[in-house]
């Protein structure tokens, strides 16, 4: 799954674009991909992924699919990179752990950077400190 992780972002990276995540499911015979440029995305930006990144799988005759799907990661999108928490600092995400902290796993507030390898969250006006490695889950989620 690495490899196949490292090929298709190398490809994605080539064109100028993000790659945000990939998801692989119906055992392995979808590929969904999420690609991000900071000017935001547009269909014509999902067709050039889709055909680059098609014929890069081509090639390589050991990965069998049958699907790929390529799109923008969404206004709620994952959080995944530290890059990922400092480019979005000030903006309102979700943030499951994997062990509790301070009673709880979910929070939703304010992310406020990194520090010392711990996300810095504000909620509820108390600024919470999560270590990156207890992370679960990560997204945006802005209110409308």
């Amino acid at each position: 799954m690495q490899d196949l992780y490292s090929l298709i972002e190398r490809s994605v990276t080539q064109l100028g674009y993000e790659m945000v995540d990939l998801e692989v499911s119906n055992r392995g015979k979808l590929l969904r991909l999420f690609i991000d440029k900071p000017e935001g995305i547009t269909i014509d930006d999902c067709v050039l992924i889709s055909n680059q990144v098609g014929n890069v799988l081509a090639v390589e005759n050991d990965i069998d699919y049958d699907r790929l799907e390529v799109s923008s990661p969404g206004l709620d999108r994952v959080l995944k990179k530290d890059a990922d928490f400092i480019r979005f600092a000030g903006e309102r995400a979700q943030v499951k752990t994997r062990m509790p902290i301070e009673g709880r796993k979910n929070f939703v507030g304010v992310l406020r950077g990194l520090e010392n390898g711990e996300l810095l969250i504000e909620v509820e006006g108390q600024v919470h400190k999560v270590a990156m490695t207890n992370i679960d889950k990560a997204r945006l989620s802005p209110e409308f």
